[in-house]
């Protein structure tokens, strides 16, 4: 009896799933254990194993195919059993929705196949004069199988880089985006024969070679259906919750400089703003509990630990991985997992356990010079904190009964919370004891 793969349910919210692609193909053993796809669900790319041995007699989804969960992707032929046959048996073969790319010739004769898997974005515009990196000969640094995420595959397949020269710095050395785009990128013959010579360019009195800006296109990108999730749940959440939003400023002096000197200690790792955030959040939620709480409609759920969910921004979209028993957890341990979980949700390999369950989000864009945003809740939980950037401000200090205005280093929180759930009092609270944590922040040491 052939053995009938269907595609499973990987995440809480899916429905359907892309093929973005097959790691065996039609004829191949397959043993139990084995990575037989890679799949790209409405959170991230997974890899789909193999729990019996067999032979790859169909590939009923091929790359790039849409299927709703439940149908059938594949069909093995079990030891013994003749492929040929099996395949012939199989009803179908035309993918749910949507239509495979067309095959793509690969850069080298040694360099394997790609094929896109998700739509780019405007970090991907390549452009026109690379740094010194270019045209350098490199290394061949990969034998057999190569683990690649599919978003690292495209840029390749985009910038003609053969994968086998480049060294992985993900998960199990798994090749992500950023190895892909420092990794030193071949120099077609076009580009070659229009290059000036270094002593023309010398008589010509020029420093530099201009770095071109990149070019407006018109398209029309199809959603993801991570992009899909993001659109569907966050309408839901401004539709069906009722927002309201408090924010606070909180002087950052002491903490700035609590974490210089922490990591002077503990080098090279270092903690970063959002770390000591996170545990200060993962207090201030203990000490009230309220905020940590969802909405049920005939019942408010108040949590007994906090779940805390981390925003991540990917190429493509959004993703909140989940510190699990924050409450329990220290600066130093927060930040290693807040570590561990980008870099998965970057490689697109978090598990469904990993992004879900959380009770309470924090967003942070203060790294990109935001000082201040109002973020949307997301359900089933009653807030979301949005941190903005520490900037210089002139603050009022008193010291032994005399005050003066001096330079302070700021940073504007916002909490955006479920009206159903949480009063404004409580939100209050919530930032008052927050900020109290953060301004004196040896108290979350201890």
């Amino acid at each position: 009896m052939p053995i009938e793969i269907t595609m499973p349910k990987l995440t809480d919210t899916m429905t359907e799933a892309t093929l973005a692609k097959w790691l065996k193909k039609e004829g191949d053993k397959v043993n139990p254990g084995d990575m037989i796809a890679e799949v790209e669900t409405d959170k991230a790319t997974q890899e789909l194993e193999a729990f019996e041995a067999g032979t790859v007699a169909k590939i009923v989804i091929p790359e790039g195919g849409k299927t709703p969960v439940g149908a059938l992707i594949v069909v093995l032929a079990k030891p013994g059993e003749d492929a040929k046959q099996v395949a012939q048996n199989v009803k179908g073969g035309a993918p749910a929705a949507g239509k495979a790319p067309a095959p793509k010739a690969a850069a080298t004769a040694s360099a394997p196949s790609v094929s896109a898997a998700s739509p780019s974005s405007s970090a991907e515009t390549a452009v026109a004069v690379e740094d010194h990196h270019e045209g350098s000969e490199p290394e061949v640094l990969n034998a057999g199988r190569i683990r690649v995420s599919p978003l690292a595959r495209k840029i390749a397949d985009d910038r003609g880089i053969d994968l086998n020269t480049v060294r992985g710095t993900g998960p199990d050395g798994r090749i992500i985006k950023r190895d892909v785009l420092d990794a030193p990128r071949p120099i077609s013959p076009a580009a070659k024969a229009a290059a000036p010579a270094p002593a023309a360019a010398k008589a010509n009195g020029a420093v530099a070679a201009p770095i071109a800006a990149a070019k407006l296109e018109a398209k029309t990108i199809p959603l993801s259906n991570m992009r899909q999730t993001i659109a569907r749940r966050l309408l839901q959440s401004k539709q069906t919750i009722p927002h309201f939003y408090v924010s606070v400023d909180v002087v950052m002096d002491k903490l700035l400089e609590l974490r210089t000197q922490v990591n002077d200690q503990i080098a090279p790792e270092k903690l970063s703003v959002t770390d000591f955030i996170a545990r200060a959040v993962a207090l201030a939620l203990a000490r009230v509990p309220a905020m940590n709480s969802s909405f049920a409609e005939t019942a408010i759920v108040q949590h007994g630990s906090v779940e805390l969910g981390i925003a991540v921004a990917l190429e493509d979209g959004l993703v909140v991985p989940v510190i699990k028993q924050a409450h329990a957890k220290g600066v130093r341990q927060i930040s290693q997992e807040i570590k561990q979980l980008a870099e998965l949700a970057r490689a697109k390999k978090l598990k469904a356990d990993q992004m879900t369950g959380s009770t309470f989000t924090i967003s942070n864009l203060g790294m990109y010079g935001v000082k201040n945003f109002s973020a949307i809740v997301n359900p089933p939980e009653s807030a979301i904190l949005a941190v903005g950037g520490t900037t210089w401000q002139p603050v009022v200090k008193e010291t032994g009964g005399k005050r003066e205005v001096v330079p302070a280093q700021v940073m504007n929180l916002s909490l955006s919370a479920d009206h159903r759930v949480v009063d404004g009092a409580t939100g209050a609270k919530f930032l008052q004891e927050l900020k109290t944590i953060l301004e004196a922040p040896l108290t979350m040491l201890v």
